[in-house]
C-alpha cells in the first residue's frame, strides 16, 4: 500500500503482502563530559518532498498525527458488482483499528470511526477504475470523487476529517488499498462546503491484512513512508518490525523513530549523540508509554543510527526476537527505497516458521555494531524485563 504523491506521480502499489513519564538517560564518568544534547540535534530534515523520515512534516499536505480523527466509512458497490450482504460485517472488520491506533500511539492518536450503513452505488463498473500497478493520482481521485458524490445526499461530510471507502467483496477489480492525499494546486474533491483532503480507499486486501491496513494507510496521511521495497525482495529493509513495512509482520508496533516523528514520543524521551563522544542510555520498550524510547547517533545531515528496546508484548506479542533493535535512518531516501534499514544481529540464524531472517534482528547484551565508514558504534550493555542499556560512541 502506498500514498499517491502528486498529480503526475503514479502509485507504487503494494501487493506483498496520555502523558509519558521519562526515565532519564544515564551517564558514566567516561561518557561525553558535557550535558546531553537536545533531541532536536538528532532530528533529520526531510529531503524527498514527500513521505519520508524527516521531522517537521509539511502540515499543508499531511494531517496532524495527534488528537481525535473523525472518520466516516462509506460502503460502495458497482453496477457490475452489486452488494448482496450487510455493511455490518465490513464495519466490524475495521473497528479494531481504533483501539490499535490508540495503543500504538500511547493514546495520543484516536480514530473516531463512524459508518454510513448503506450501500452507495458507484456510477461506473468496478473494472473501469484502473486499480492496478501504475494507478495514477487522477484515476484514484476520480474514484474518490465518485464515491463522495454518490454518498453526499446521505451524509454531512463537513463533520469528518477523513473518509474511508470500502468496496463490496464482489468487486474483485478493486484489489488494493491506496491512500489519497490531496493536491492543494488542484480543485480536488469537495462536499458540504469542505474539501476532502485525506482518504483511504480499501481494496480486497482488507480481507487478508485486516484492520491493520487502516493503521498503515492512515500512517501515510501523517507523512510516514513505506518501509517495504518497491523493487526486489519486498521486505528486505525492515522485515516485520513496523506496520509501515509488513502489515502482517510479527512486530508491527511503529518504530520509535516514527513515534518521535509523529509527536507521540516527546523530545525528553529521546537520547541524542549528534557528534563525537560517548553516551550510555537506559531504554524502555517502545511497546510501553513511559521512559526513554530511542537513542539516536547522528552520522550526517540526513542519516542516523537508532537503538530501541523491543519486547514481545502489546502489538508485538508475536515478535520473533526481543532485545535492542538497531536501524539506520536516511531522510533523503525515497519511500519504498529503504529509508529505514534494520541491522540484523543474527544474519546466519535460520528463522523458525512464521518468521523471516530480518525478524530475528534484535541485539542481545554483549553484542555490538560498528559502522567503519563513520566510526559510529552501538554496544548493548545489559537487558532485563524493564528494558535495555546501550552505549553510543563515535570517534
Amino acid at each position: 500500500m502506498s500514498a499517491l504523491p502528486t498529480r503526475l506521480r503514479p502509485l507504487a502499489a503494494a501487493f506483498a503482502l496520555v502523558t509519558c513519564l521519562a526515565t532519564p538517560a544515564t551517564s558514566t564518568a567516561a561518557d561525553k563530559p558535557n550535558s546531553p544534547s537536545a533531541a532536536a540535534d538528532c532530528a533529520l530534515p526531510g529531503k524527498t518532498g514527500w513521505t519520508d523520515e524527516g521531522h517537521h512534516t509539511d502540515g499543508t499536505r499531511f494531517r496532524p498525527s495527534s488528537g481525535t480523527h473523525h472518520v466516516l466509512t462509506l460502503f460502495v458497490d458497482f453496477p457490475d458488482a452489486p452488494a448482496t450482504d450487510s455493511t455490518d460485517a465490513y464495519a466490524t472488520h475495521l473497528a479494531p483499528a481504533a483501539e490499535w491506533m490508540s495503543r500504538a500511539s500511547y493514546g495520543r492518536s484516536r480514530l473516531a470511526l463512524s459508518s454510513l450503513h448503506r450501500w452507495i452505488r458507484m456510477p461506473a463498473d468496478s473494472t473501469s477504475y484502473g486499480f492496478a500497478r501504475g494507478l495514477t493520482f487522477e484515476a484514484h481521485e476520480k474514484y474518490l470523487r465518485d464515491a463522495i458524490t454518490a454518498a453526499d445526499p446521505y451524509a454531512d461530510l463537513s463533520r469528518y476529517d477523513m473518509v474511508y471507502v470500502v468496496p463490496t467483496k464482489g468487486a474483485a477489480a478493486i484489489t488494493f488499498s491506496p491512500t489519497y492525499l490531496y493536491d492543494p494546486a488542484t480543485p480536488g474533491v469537495t462536499a458540504d462546503g469542505r474539501r476532502i483532503k485525506w482518504a483511504v480507499t480499501f481494496g480486497q486486501d482488507i480481507w487478508r491484512w485486516g484492520h491493520k491496513v487502516a493503521a498503515h494507510e492512515t500512517g501515510h496521511t501523517f507523512g510516514l513512508p513505506d518501509l517495504y521495497s518497491f523493487t526486489g525482495s519486498t521486505h528486505q529493509y525492515a522485515g516485520g518490525w513496523d506496520v509501515m513495512g509488513n502489515i502482517a509482520g510479527p512486530a508491527p508496533q511503529y518504530l520509535g523513530w516514527h513515534s518521535w516523528k509523529l509527536g507521540w514520543t516527546r523530545d525528553h524521551q529521546v537520547a541524542c549523540l549528534p557528534e563525537t563522544g560517548r553516551r550510555t542510555v537506559r531504554l524502555s520498550p517502545v511497546e510501553r508509554p513511559d521512559g526513554t524510547k530511542i537513542a539516536v547517533l547522528r552520522t550526517g545531515e540526513t542519516t542516523a543510527y537508532v537503538a530501541e528496546s523491543r519486547r514481545a508484548e502489546g502489538h508485538d506479542r508475536g515478535a520473533c526476537s526481543t532485545g535492542v533493535l538497531l536501524y539506520k535512518v536516511d531522510s533523503a531516501t525515497l519511500t519504498g527505497a529503504g529509508p529505514v534499514r534494520i541491522i540484523n544481529a543474527h544474519p546466519a540464524t535460520p528463522p523458525p516458521a512464521g518468521c523471516t531472517q530480518l525478524d530475528l534482528a534484535a541485539y542481545a547484551p554483549g553484542q555490538s555494531f560498528t559502522d567503519p565508514d563513520t566510526g559510529a558504534r552501538i554496544d548493548v550493555l545489559a537487558g532485563d524485563a524493564s528494558g535495555d542499556t546501550v552505549r553510543l560512541s563515535k570517534r
